[in-house]
């Protein structure tokens, strides 16, 4: 297996097969040696911060903010001087990336505020990245001037069916934020049991064609109560298979995350993880790190393990 990339007809095929054939072992394998041949043994802990909890208009089906599945014993917004205050609060010293999350309907003016904030307490070499709702051309720049390097931005799967999205304005805002300059963050996600291999393909194509040089897989959340709960999760071998298809599909050049974290996908290669801070979208606790969200030294045990340190 080389570093050529595998094309869609390839994808599609690796998709469809059950994720303990000798094929998809063989796969993981080439996932693994061709990122620790182009990572070495770096690894990265990305932090992310939720800084509001209120019901979403997206209303994402998956989503325990959304209108309709909205899961939190109360609501509240962070002012960006209290969201900058509580994150400082935490030990960053072990993190290279931090992603400031909000809900769609956040104030854009208080996102451009923590940025600003941040920057001028962060070391220049921490990247600030933004995970907030769509954004015009100017804005994307107003994101750069206030100390952002990054965004985290995607079409996700059947958007716009299983949420309010619209996938021509989410391609747009992408758009807008690379024009930018603005690094992009993307993911393939959330995947479910009930997607079927020519969808998730599709995205992974898109993924392709992108370039990140950060790439991710993520497996959605069944929440209790959730539309989409009975439909469940795909199994931790399932996660593996479609991490290992999407990196040899994309080949990222700086890291290779999946999400949540389990064990079994670290074969594929995975070199970098998130710790979870504040509010999370897969998550019914206000404080994830009390819930589903993993603390930046289990990330660090898990890459280490794996053979992958903060170098």
């Amino acid at each position: 297996m080389t570093d050529l990339k595998i094309d869609k007809k390839q994808i599609v095929k690796y998709l469809n097969m059950e994720a303990d054939n000798p094929e998809i072992e063989a796969l993981i394998k080439a996932s693994f040696e061709r990122n620790r041949r182009v990572f070495g043994t770096q690894g990265y802990v990305f932090a992310q911060w939720g800084v509001n909890c209120e019901p979403c208009s997206l209303d994402c089906e998956f989503c325990s903010l959304g209108e309709s599945n909205f899961s939190f014993p109360a609501e509240f917004s962070l002012s960006p001087d209290e969201a900058v205050a509580r994150l400082m609060e935490t030990d960053l010293s072990a993190v290279s990336d931090i992603f400031i999350m909000s809900t769609a309907d956040y104030p854009f003016d208080h996102i451009l505020a923590i940025g600003r904030k941040l920057r001028a307490l962060l070391p220049a070499s921490l990247r600030l990245v933004a995970n907030v709702g769509d954004f015009s051309r100017e804005e994307a720049y107003a994101l750069r001037e206030n100390g952002y390097t990054g965004f985290y931005h995607i079409v996700r799967l059947r958007e716009g069916e299983d949420t309010k999205g619209d996938p021509e304005v989410r391609e747009q805002t992408i758009e807008n934020g690379m024009d930018s300059g603005l690094e992009l963050y993307y993911c393939i996600e959330p995947l479910g049991p009930e997607h079927k291999a020519e969808e998730i393909a599709q995205e992974i194509l898109r993924a392709q064609e992108l370039k990140p040089a950060v790439m991710a897989v993520m497996r959605r959340i069944a929440i209790p109560g959730s539309s989409l709960y009975e439909k469940g999760e795909i199994s931790d071998g399932e996660l593996t298979k479609i991490a290992a298809v999407t990196n040899m599909a994309v080949l990222p050049e700086r890291a290779m995350n999946v999400h949540e974290p389990c064990r079994d996908t670290l074969r594929a290669g995975i070199n970098q993880l998130y710790a979870e801070l504040g509010v999370n979208p897969r998550d019914t606790e206000e404080e994830t790190q009390k819930g589903r969200g993993f603390s930046v030294s289990q990330a660090w045990e898990y890459l280490n393990d794996n053979g992958y340190h903060r170098n």
